[in-house]
């Protein structure tokens, strides 16, 4: 068996180097959206283009929560439609667990496949998910090469 790591892996290390951009003072997070083993789309946590950022304009936070910031997911999908990249059936890998608002866009825009590291709320995502009607998935805790990971495979629509 040869040294590289096995996509799993790969992908979720390629989502911590994104994350390396993130603006966010509060948490790094990055994402990748892949589509059969190519890497579609990627994001990290900051503000909107153009507009200042929490390092140079601090962070706006109300009710708990950074109203400047996009999250790491979110900038992914509009990279994606930004560019035209269809991301229907596609997976996508996370540094940090996704929120229930990301995790409502990652469902409505077709991705069916969540890779995570981190657990990251205080709502874990399977309650998250039937919360939303999602009853379809299929949740594990997976680990490679030392490497601890959390998948979510979604069955729905």
């Amino acid at each position: 068996m040869d040294s590289r790591d096995p996509w799993e892996i790969y992908f979720l290390k390629l989502a911590q180097t994104v994350s390396s951009r993130a603006t966010c003072t509060r948490l790094k997070v990055g994402s990748v959206i892949v589509k059969d083993k190519t890497v579609v789309a990627t994001g990290y946590n900051g503000s909107p283009s153009g507009s200042p950022h929490c390092l140079e304009s601090g962070c706006l936070v109300e009710n708990n929560s950074c109203q400047r910031t996009i999250h790491a997911e979110l900038n992914a999908i509009s990279q994606a439609a930004k560019h035209g990249n269809a991301i229907n059936n596609a997976t996508i890998y996370v540094t940090h667990e996704p929120c229930f608002n990301c995790l409502k866009h990652i469902i409505t825009c077709g991705i069916k496949e969540i890779y995570y590291s981190e657990v990251y709320g205080s709502t874990n995502v399977e309650d998250k998910l039937k919360k939303l009607g999602i009853n379809d998935f299929y949740y594990t805790i997976a680990e490679i090469n030392n490497n601890k990971f959390y998948v979510i495979k979604l069955f729905h629509g």
